[in-house]
């Protein structure tokens, strides 16, 4: 067994797996996926696109997408043990949480669950990210005292995802922008929710178990609560010189300021923020209203004034959702759902290629000395 006395905090560039899903290039600040730079796929291909390249290691043939297409739809129902499962959570329940509880209970549905093989998983992951969206949207309509809202397969997956947020169907432009988000937030190699994951799946733990830790590891808002953070700031200023004020007494004062800053992007913007902040600019337009766009700029310029850091993909989702028509607290289940096609590609790899993560530690307690 190699073991090593060095300690790291935060396992900051430590390499802990070996991995053929995806690769943050430090040198270039790309995101490979597979072989394809994560920003030329956001211009050419969509969520499903994505989703089949993840599972299946390569982009869909127009079959193979209008399969995958039908696949997904045929399973958008959830069992209605869930939704009554969801209506005995306390109202105050965080979504994440309504999330979390429900995702673990769909492990009880599954005949199969403990066969791990490689196409078992693959149906497995297939079948969760068909219910995903009505279970992130429904356990929040549910606590507030709403009735879910039914999935439609009339609508593409983006479309039918946004529809059950809403309760209208989306413009293309707001489907074409919202099916983007979902597609940049996708993957991004091994952040703490992907690293939990394949930590319990390393254990030979299902794939509900991996996920529903990963829920856990993205409600922190140093993780995937950043979004919801940055709209709650940007809801505070009414202008683009209130919401630079905004910032700099938040320097001044030494305060953490949300979607700004990234262990990987440090000497230039997050290249899926720069997407999405053209996607902002199309919302505008649309709307005929330059308000959170000029304050989102306004933010960027003093960030990288004073302290010299970029905005993350956080930074500019948070805007387009709230533009969208997205309530703030469903930003990080939305991220989720996004992630969650990652997150499978990553336990189904854990599980074709396992070894059990056992790290070790720097002690720094009380010496040895025996009791007398």
């Amino acid at each position: 067994m190699q073991t090593t006395n060095k300690f790291v905090p935060g396992l900051d560039g430590v390499v802990a797996s070996e991995t053929a899903i995806s690769l943050l290039d430090t040198k270039e600040e790309k995101i490979i996926i597979r072989g394809y730079e994560l920003i030329e796929l956001s211009r050419e291909n969509d969520f499903l696109d994505m989703v089949h390249l993840l599972l299946e290691n390569s982009l869909p043939t127009a079959e193979e997408k209008e399969k995958l297409d039908k696949k997904l739809k045929d399973n958008y129902g959830l069992p209605k043990e869930i939704y009554d499962i969801l209506k005995l959570l306390p109202k105050d329940t965080h979504p994440m949480d309504g999330l979390r509880t429900g995702l673990s209970s769909l492990g009880g549905f599954d005949k199969d669950l403990l066969d791990f093989s490689t196409e078992v998983n693959k149906d497995r992951a297939y079948d969760l990210l068909a219910k995903l969206p009505a279970l992130i949207v429904n356990s929040y309509h549910i606590l507030n005292g709403d009735e879910p809202i039914e999935p439609r397969q009339d609508l593409s997956y983006g479309a039918n995802f946004l529809y059950m947020v809403t309760g209208r169907v989306p413009s293309k432009l707001e489907e074409e922008i919202f099916d983007r988000a979902l597609l940049l937030y996708s993957e991004h190699e091994m952040p703490n929710s992907t690293f939990t994951a394949r930590v319990i799946a390393s254990t030979m733990s299902d794939l509900y178990g991996a996920l529903t830790g990963a829920v856990a590891s993205l409600k922190g808002y140093l993780h995937g609560g950043a979004n919801e953070a940055v709209m709650h700031d940007l809801l505070k200023a009414d202008s683009a010189s209130e919401f630079e004020e905004l910032i700099m007494n938040k320097l001044r004062n030494k305060e953490k300021v949300m979607g700004f800053g990234h262990r990987v992007y440090m000497k230039k913007m997050d290249p899926r923020a720069l997407v999405m902040k053209d996607a902002l600019k199309q919302l505008c337009e649309a709307k005929g209203d330059y308000k959170l766009l000029e304050m989102c700029e306004a933010g960027e310029k003093v960030m990288e004034r004073e302290i010299g850091i970029y905005p993350n993909l956080d930074y500019y989702v948070a805007p387009c959702y709230w533009l969208l028509d997205i309530p703030i607290p469903l930003y990080t289940p939305i991220f989720y759902g996004s992630r969650a096609s990652g997150l499978t590609a990553h336990v189904i790899e854990q599980h074709d290629n396992n070894r059990l993560f056992r790290p070790r530690v720097k002690y720094t307690g009380e010496q040895y000395s025996p009791i007398k």
